[in-house]
């Protein structure tokens, strides 16, 4: 029995035309709809339950105090997907049409007119950028952390290595950023189990200089705050696992999703980003990581620059952890600093 719910879209157009059909949207709620509701999106590869390490009776997000709703990202496994799907190939999904689907789940079928807050992580950060300047009044606050309203030409770049190791092992290649992959004879499907584990572990390999700093590795907190016996032993048992635990193309529509992001490339903003920042209306709180190798702290600087004076404040997380000090919650030190930002910024 699954922990988490569904609600089914119909046949869901995208932005670009395709559809899904038969489309669902993955969810899961806490706390009483009567509460002020907040919306936390799910982060690449993240199923729902990898978001609940911020939700809890001792933490800002209190079930007592919010209504919280997890969406799941199409691609994720759990929402529409290609492993639960028979699309071959998936539709080319972006964070507008995620947003979309989130927004007739939380207002069709959940009843919320109004949210208090839009929070998330990583691919979280963007689909909360998205929420912001889709849909510029439906909330008050936005608090996105470690991710960017659009993916920098730098992570663009680092997201082709990340998809060219995983296809590879299929005699694929990249058909270039933003553009997908081709694989020989034109095959998605049918991942053979050798293909699945070589790209997989090459994909972990390729994510694991990149998850965390210099710094966190040159301190060796693999050994001393995570517990394992050495690099290899980390690169093995952290990265190639969490990497073999995914599906391959579940993996690369996110991958699309992530790599193609940028929150002013829908009406009325017309590629205008700093157009669309100071469309934000609600008091946004940005908090990157300091020595986040993704998502640096001069692009959520730049961001704030573009908003409406008074309407975002820039605070890096003081950590070495890299892109992981905003999650998913190993890092307690920062879980810590992020909950007290999170209760300072809701009670101002």
């Amino acid at each position: 029995m699954s922990d988490f719910e569904t609600y089914d879209l119909g046949d869901f157009k995208l932005k670009n035309g395709e559809i899904i059909p038969s489309a669902k949207i993955a969810y899961k709620t806490f706390g009483d709809k009567s509460l002020p509701a907040i919306i936390y999106p799910t982060w690449y590869s993240g199923l729902i339950s990898d978001n609940e390490w911020l939700i809890g009776s001792d933490k800002t997000l209190n079930p007592a105090n919010y209504y919280i709703i997890i969406p799941a990202l199409f691609g994720n496994g759990q929402s529409s997907s290609p492993s639960n799907t028979s699309l071959s190939p998936f539709p080319k999904v972006t964070f507008y049409d995620n947003i979309a689907a989130q927004y007739d789940l939380i207002t069709k079928h959940l009843g919320i007119s109004h949210a208090f807050a839009v929070l998330g992580w990583s691919m979280g950060a963007g689909q909360t950028y998205q929420w912001a300047t889709q849909y510029p009044d439906f909330m008050d606050k936005i608090i996105p952390f470690c991710g960017s309203a659009k993916t920098s030409l730098h992570n663009q770049v680092f997201l082709e290595g990340v998809k060219t190791a995983l296809v590879a092992a299929k005699g694929g290649v990249s058909s270039g950023i933003c553009k997908g992959q081709s694989y020989k004879g034109g095959k998605e499907e049918n991942w053979t189990k050798e293909e699945t584990a070589t790209g997989l572990k090459a994909l972990g390999r390729v994510y694991a200089g990149w998850g965390f700093s210099q710094a966190f590795y040159r301190k060796r907190l693999f050994e001393t705050a995570l517990g394992y016996k050495d690099l290899e032993t980390f690169m093995v048992e952290f990265w190639e696992g969490w990497a073999l635990s995914k599906h391959p193309e579940n993996m690369l529509t996110m991958l699309y999703t992530w790599q193609s992001a940028d929150c002013s490339a829908q009406p009325p903003y017309k590629n205008d980003f700093p157009a669309a920042m100071a469309a934000i209306k609600a008091k946004a709180l940005i908090l990157p990581g300091r020595t986040d190798l993704y998502f640096p702290p001069e692009d959520s600087e730049y961001e704030v620059s573009c908003m409406t004076e008074g309407t975002g404040k820039c605070e890096a997380f003081p950590s070495i952890w890299g892109h992981w000090a905003g999650g998913p919650g190993q890092s307690t030190e920062d879980v810590a600093w992020l909950d007290g930002k999170l209760k300072d910024f809701f009670a101002a």
